[in-house]
């Protein structure tokens, strides 16, 4: 049970990285956009459209963490 335990702390901690990834990504992409000479209204479309995406991704990341959570436990 305890090696399950570790497994489970160690998948928990990659989620949590890709997590920090997937933010640095939005950060990287908002900052971009900033630079670009398009209208405010498709700037805020644009940044709109990053958020969601940010939030599918760490959803997806959050599910196979929980999938992977009762795999580990249930052995």
């Amino acid at each position: 049970r305890q090696i399950q335990e570790q497994e489970f702390q160690q998948r928990k901690a990659a989620a949590e990285e890709a997590k920090i990834g997937v933010r640095n990504d939005r950060k990287v992409a908002n900052h971009d956009l900033k630079g670009l000479d398009i209208s405010e209204d498709l700037k805020k479309s644009l940044e709109d459209d990053i958020q969601e995406m940010t939030d599918a991704h760490i959803k997806k990341i959050d599910e196979i963490l929980a999938k992977k959570e009762k795999e580990i436990m249930t052995v």
